[in-house]
C-alpha cells in the first residue's frame, strides 16, 4: 500500500502527501474493505495516527515523524482505549508525570496500560493519549508521539479477535517510559480534544470499508442465486430470496450515501462529528444485516469458511464495535439534535 502512495493519500501534497480528496480517500477504503477488512483497518489506523501530527504538529514534528509514515516505510498506531475506558476516553488513567520544572518540564514519564491497540506489535509509531492532570478530567489530558523500543515502553497480551485478524491488535505496556518533551503534540489538555476530532474522521473511512463488505456480501449472494438451482430453477428465480438481496442493496446504497455525504462535509470544511457518527453507525449496521443475509442465501456453503462469506460476516461485528461503540454514536446523534433544536 505504500508502494501505491495509499498510506499518503488523504494528505495535502505540500506535507508530503497524496493530495486525495476525503471523497476520494473513502472510495479507496470502500474497495479496500470489499477485498480485505483487516487491510483497510490497518491503513485506517495508520492515516488515523497521522491526521493529528499534521494538525496539531510542530514543523519539527511533522518533518521528523511524518515521511517515514507517508511513505509506508513505518506503521503507526493510535493508543487511546485502556480497560477502564473505552468508549468513554476522558476516564483514562495511563499517567503523564513532568520531568523538570512544571513550567518547562524536560519530558514526561508514561505509567500505565492501553489495549486493543490495532497494528501494535507490528507498528512503529504510536500516538499515545495520557493525563498530565487527573483532577482536571478530560481537560487533563495530552498527546504524545512514541516510538517502539523506547525504555518503559513493551507490548503485553495480543488479541485473539473473532474477526480482522489479519490486522493485529495488542496490549501497550508503560512502566515509566520517558518521552522527551518536543515530543509532546500540542499543548498539555489538548489532548482530549486532538483524540476526538482524529476520531470523527476515522469514523468516516471505517464507513467506508464497512460498505464495501456490504457490497462485496451482496455481489457474491446475488452471483451465488444466479449460479445454484433448485426447485426447478435457479435460486434468484425465487421471489422470496430476490427480495433479500433488493433489501440488500437498499442497505449497502443508504450506507454508501450516508459515508459520501459525511466526507463530502469533510471536503467542505464543515463539522463532521454527527455525520461521521451516522455514517459509522449506520455502516457497520448494514454490513452485519448484508453479511448476515449473504450467509444466509449461501446456506450451508456461507456457514463453511471455504467460501470465504463467513468471514465477513465476522469482520463487519468488530466494525460495530471498534471507534466507538454504535450506541455511543446513537448518544452523539441524539445531543447533536438536540443541542439544535433546544427551546430558546
Amino acid at each position: 500500500m505504500g508502494e501505491l502512495g495509499l498510506t499518503a493519500a488523504p494528505f495535502p501534497e505540500a506535507d508530503g502527501g497524496a493530495g486525495f480528496s476525503y471523497l476520494g480517500w473513502i472510495l479507496v477504503m470502500e474497495e479496500l474493505g470489499a477485498a480485505d477488512m483487516a487491510s483497510a483497518v490497518t491503513l485506517s489506523v495508520h492515516i488515523l495516527s497521522q491526521f493529528p501530527v499534521l494538525t496539531w504538529g510542530t514543523a519539527e514534528q511533522k518533518r521528523r515523524w511524518l515521511a517515514p509514515m507517508l511513505a509506508g516505510e513505518a506503521l503507526g498506531a493510535f493508543a487511546l482505549t485502556e480497560p477502564h475506558a473505552g468508549s468513554d476516553a476522558a476516564q483514562i488513567r495511563t499517567r503523564a508525570e513532568r520531568v523538570g520544572t512544571p513550567d518547562a518540564p524536560a519530558g514526561y514519564r508514561l505509567t500505565g496500560t492501553k489495549i486493543w491497540i490495532s497494528n501494535a506489535p507490528e507498528a512503529d509509531r504510536y500516538l499515545v493519549f495520557a493525563s498530565v492532570d487527573p483532577s482536571r478530567g478530560a481537560k487533563g489530558i495530552a498527546a504524545f508521539l512514541v516510538e517502539k523500543g523506547m525504555d518503559g515502553f513493551r507490548f503485553g497480551a495480543h488479541e485473539r479477535k473473532m474477526g480482522i485478524r489479519a490486522c493485529p491488535a495488542a496490549e501497550l505496556v508503560f512502566d515509566g517510559c520517558f518521552v522527551p518533551a518536543a515530543n509532546r503534540l500540542g499543548a498539555e489538555g489538548d489532548g482530549y480534544r486532538i483524540a476526538l476530532t482524529a476520531l470523527a474522521e476515522g469514523r468516516i473511512s471505517i464507513a467506508a470499508a464497512c460498505v464495501g463488505i456490504g457490497r462485496s456480501a451482496l455481489e457474491q449472494a446475488a452471483a451465488y442465486l444466479q449460479q445454484r438451482r433448485g426447485f426447478g430453477g435457479p435460486l434468484a428465480d425465487q421471489q422470496g430470496l430476490r427480495f433479500m438481496l433488493a433489501e440488500m442493496a437498499r442497505d449497502v446504497a443508504a450506507a454508501r450515501s450516508l459515508t459520501r455525504e459525511a466526507a463530502a462535509a469533510r471536503d467542505r470544511g464543515e463539522p463532521i462529528g454527527e455525520a461521521s457518527s451516522l455514517a459509522k453507525w449506520t455502516a457497520s449496521d448494514a454490513a452485519m444485516r448484508v453479511a448476515t443475509d449473504a450467509v444466509q442465501l449461501f446456506g450451508g456453503s456461507g456457514y463453511s469458511r471455504e467460501t470465504g462469506i463467513e468471514r465477513l460476516m465476522r469482520d463487519a461485528k468488530g466494525a460495530q464495535i471498534y471507534e466507538g461503540t454504535n450506541q455511543i454514536h446513537r448518544l452523539i446523534v441524539a445531543d447533536a439534535l438536540l443541542q439544535r433544536t433546544t427551546p430558546g
